[in-house]
């Protein structure tokens, strides 16, 4: 902010701002605010759109190693919520499950490795 800059009662944005690069001080306070607001939104959409499309929904422990093996990222199976079968799936693949989501769709299916019925999917992936 130069002295032109208060003379003329504006502050001038960084370069490549996506709003008009001048903004006039008054108000600025609201202008920063709803700014930081957008910045963080698009920030927020693009993680959440990448976070999905790195998920891959398997159904069978074949298709869990091959989808592991092949593009990696974040798994969703049916797991029969037991400490020994997430052991297994680890010592099988590597993988570990990394999240039980907080708002999980309960829906029925088999657990990916014994088949036994399972309430919810959870999320596996590898640490590299």
């Amino acid at each position: 902010m130069g002295l032109r800059d208060i003379e003329n009662n504006v502050v001038s944005g960084p370069p490549g701002c996506q709003r008009k690069n001048t903004w006039s001080m008054d108000g600025l306070a609201t202008t920063i605010f709803e700014l930081l607001k957008d910045i963080q939104q698009n920030m927020y959409s693009r993680a959440l759109a990448f976070r999905n499309a790195n998920i891959t929904e398997v159904n069978s422990m074949d298709e869990f190693i091959k989808i592991l093996d092949e593009k990696g990222g974040f798994l969703s199976a049916h797991w029969d919520g037991t400490p020994e079968t997430e052991d297994k799936i680890k010592e099988q693949t590597k993988a570990t499950i990394r999240c039980i989501p907080l708002n999980n769709e309960l829906k029925e299916g088999q657990c990916v490795l014994t088949g036994k019925p399972s309430k919810q999917r959870v999320l596996f992936a590898r640490a590299y």
